[in-house]
């Protein structure tokens, strides 16, 4: 039957006025219904902000200390429903259970993080031009904070979205993933148990119709940080712009890994599979494409396919399993849909683009992890987010023509390069076009204490996420001189 989560305003867990359900179902056995979620109404939707906009000055009031201790309580929390919030991201999701726990610590880690940061972020003090002036700045919360999620991470991106936006003084209004209702709730319902006060924080999974557009819209929102599409999120910064909102969105990527002559090739095939397949390509930093130098590419691609087709595809609750389903049907089709276009614009399919079919697995939503070889930077692979696991090889020249393949797309979020050359790495660093770069590293993976963000269609490229910088989006920081 799955389990039933309700609606979370003003401190209340409360139903719906329609009797709209959201279903969550089990990507890899989309038979079973993991949660039964009530919908909200635009006029849901309406009370939760405006519950939130009453809430927000007594929030606003507490200390930075104060509201800090609630963070730590909501990790302590967490820490012990661990592996209840893990399982059920891997169920609603179909995410392996090792990341869904990595994902759920990550939870722990960002709200311990901000939790700390409560007790020293502050604005700071300039010496003034006149000896009798004390200048100095403050921080201020906006007042009320939109999170709009994704449904690929379900947990940690909602935490470090919220996790700023409550230590810094705002109330926050969330609206969750469709298909990952229950994971939202469960943040929700830890930071409720955390002793957060009533209206600070209100639950409304909806529609983009009727939930967003109200977050996006209403006058008592005073920002809007958002992650998902590009296509969505160019929306939503055009309306939120457009009612003088503050607004931060992050949204595709095409990412790149780079591999020269000089680079270990054990390390590099390691960081491709890791980049591109680790999660099923479901991330917004997974390794697209991988672009090669011409005199080493048919040695990477053999050794690559080799450690592509020893991937255990399987399922998720299972330790040994190394990429699980795709989150949709839709999700899976349009996998197939690319490798499709690949193949009638001359790439080669040298492994995997298929339907699973072993009998364990068919009835959910597994795609074979694919890899395209014989790219050229003008086709659709190497231009469109696929957002599965579809890697395309290119060949490159050299240096140059590597980074200009590289920047040769519309989006800038992550890029790494394999490499033993310090010059290359101290050159990739400038010249690529994006807003993480990584050496020798995976292009996933992030740490929480350095800003995050892309460039170009990746990102509203307004304020960054995670880090300090986090706290400058859901603050105004106020001049003061004070003559004595």
């Amino acid at each position: 039957m799955g389990r039933e989560v309700r609606l979370f305003i003003d401190g209340e867990w409360i139903e719906s006025e329609s009797d709209a359900r959201i279903e969550s179902r089990n990507p890899a056995s989309p038979d079973e219904v993991v949660a039964r979620v009530s919908r909200a109404t635009s006029a849901e939707a309406e009370r939760a902000v405006e519950t939130a906009a009453s809430a927000s000055e007594s929030w606003a009031d507490r200390t930075p200390h104060e509201r800090g201790d609630v963070l730590r309580e909501a990790a302590a929390i967490v820490d012990d429903r661990t592996e209840e919030i893990a399982e059920l991201i891997v169920r609603e999701m179909g995410k392996t259970i090792s990341a869904a726990r990595g994902e759920v610590q990550r939870g722990i880690d960002l709200f311990d993080y901000y939790s700390q940061i409560a007790r020293d972020y502050d604005g700071v003090k300039r010496p003034s031009a006149d000896s009798n002036t004390l200048a100095y700045t403050e921080r201020e919360p906006l007042g009320v904070a939109a999170a709009i999620t994704p449904w690929n991470f379900p947990f940690a991106i909602p935490a470090w979205k919220i996790a700023p936006a409550l230590v810094s003084g705002n109330a926050v209004a969330f609206k969750p993933a469709s298909s990952t209702p229950a994971t939202g709730a469960a943040i929700t319902r830890a930071l409720a148990d955390a002793g957060l006060p009533d209206g600070v924080l209100n639950f409304v999974p909806g529609s983009g119709s009727d939930v967003g557009s109200v977050l996006t819209e209403h006058p008592a929102v005073d920002a809007i940080s958002f992650t998902g599409s590009t296509g969505v999120g160019s929306s939503v910064q055009r309306t939120a712009s457009g009612e003088g909102k503050r607004v931060q969105c992050e949204m595709g990527g095409k990412n790149p890994i780079v591999v020269d002559p000089s680079a270990d090739l054990e390390l590099a095939v390691e960081l491709t599979v890791g980049g591109a397949f680790g999660l099923a390509g479901q991330a917004c930093t997974a390794t697209s494409r991988a672009i090669v130098f011409e005199e080493i590419y048919h040695e990477y691609l053999e050794a690559l396919v080799d450690a592509v087709e020893a991937l255990r595809v399987g399922d998720p609750l299972d330790p040994a399993t190394d990429t699980g389903p795709k989150a949709s049907a839709d999700n899976l089709e349009e996998d197939l849909a690319y490798v499709q276009a690949g193949r009638d614009q001359g790439a080669t399919v040298v492994t995997g683009g298929r339907r699973i079919e072993d009998p364990e697995l068919a009835s959910g939503h597994y795609v074979e992890p694919t890899v395209l070889a014989d790219v050229t930077s003008e086709m659709t692979v190497a231009q469109e987010e696929i957002f599965g696991p579809v890697l395309s090889v290119l060949s490159v020249a050299d240096y140059e023509e590597a980074i200009a393949v590289a920047n040769d797309v519309e989006y800038g979020l992550s890029a790494s390069i394999c490499t033993n050359r310090l010059d290359h790495a101290k050159s990739f660093a400038s010249d690529v076009d994006v807003g993480v770069v990584k050496v020798n590293q995976t292009s996933t993976g992030v740490e929480l204490q350095l800003p995050f963000g892309g460039k170009k269609q990746s990102s509203s490229e307004t304020f960054k996420e995670q880090g300090r910088q986090a706290i400058d989006f859901y603050t105004h920081e106020k001049a003061v001189y004070v003559t004595h």
